[in-house]
């Protein structure tokens, strides 16, 4: 069983897809599954309108989650070709619902963003509540897996910042980008996944691959990120933790990505990113 958030005629609709068949679950998105005290059992015995798989046309696993909470120099080899010292703690920073995307849906650059870079990554999704949750106990709070494609406008990133590195990146503004962070296709659920520190983590660009890890080599795993998140904050239902990327990102081989380019995440089975990347088109200001 997996769950998704489907676009329809009458909006966005969360479904169960078993094989070639979507079944709606009678809730708006994924989020409103997950809310549900049930919502295994309530998704599993769903018998609402079915879809074929085939064409279907992806939403945002979660398309308004309360947090969007990403995780930054989480993995050594990736550290290492950014010239980076690893993190005593977990650097964690967030986004907001409008950077977020469907699996297949276009990313948009901005006519201005400068060096736009792709980051595959595992995602989490929260499904219990819970607040200073203990690191041998977070894993219970997954509601399942999924993937995030966590495009960053370098140009931005690296802005001059009165503040020395490596304290002096820009976040939000490199990553917050509207449609700068493909989710999904969908969630599969924790009980799939024997162990969320043994997943491959693999990128295309235009056919070519471009990052190729395992989640083994995340400084900070899962239960860790969880943990820390959570000492500062209530994690709910629907809050995605974006776990940081490997290596292979274009601005470490001087490469940026552009108009027209396909890019293509694959996380172990959790399904497939497969997004197209366009330029938007700047509209002048009128004159009154």
């Amino acid at each position: 069983m997996r769950l998704a958030t489907i676009r329809t005629a009458t909006g966005t609709r969360a479904v169960r897809i078993d094989g070639s068949q979507a079944v709606e679950t009678g809730d708006a998105d994924v989020r409103a599954v997950l809310e549900r005290a049930d919502w295994s059992a309530h998704a599993a015995s769903a018998a609402g309108p079915a879809h074929p798989v085939d064409g279907l046309d992806y939403a945002p696993l979660v398309p308004a989650p309360e947090k969007i909470l990403c995780v930054g120099q989480n993995y050594r080899d990736h550290i290492a070709e950014m010239g980076n010292e690893p993190p005593a703690y977990p650097t964690i920073f967030a986004k907001f619902a409008p950077a977020l995307v469907g699996a297949f849906d276009d990313i948009v650059l901005p006519a201005a963003s400068d060096a736009v870079d792709y980051e595959a990554e595992l995602a989490v999704v929260i499904g219990r509540p819970g607040r200073d949750i203990a690191e041998d106990e977070a894993l219970a709070h997954v509601a399942g897996y999924t993937i995030m494609n966590d495009i960053s406008a370098r140009g931005y990133h690296g802005r001059p910042h009165p503040l020395a590195p490596p304290f002096a990146y820009d976040w939000l503004a490199s990553k917050g980008l509207d449609t700068f962070s493909p989710l999904g296709p969908g969630i599969t659920p924790a009980w799939f996944v024997h162990d969320p520190q043994a997943l491959s983590v693999r990128m295309w660009r235009n056919g070519e691959l471009e990052q190729d890890g395992n989640t083994r080599d995340m400084i900070f795993s899962v239960a860790r990120l969880i943990a820390a998140a959570s000492a500062t904050m209530m994690l709910e239902p629907g809050d995605v933790i974006a776990t940081g990327t490997p290596a292979g990102v274009g601005v470490a081989q001087g490469k940026a990505i552009g108009d027209g380019d396909a890019l293509r995440v694959e996380i172990g089975g959790l399904g497939v990113l497969s997004n197209r990347v366009r330029t938007a088109v700047a509209v002048p200001t009128p004159v009154v």
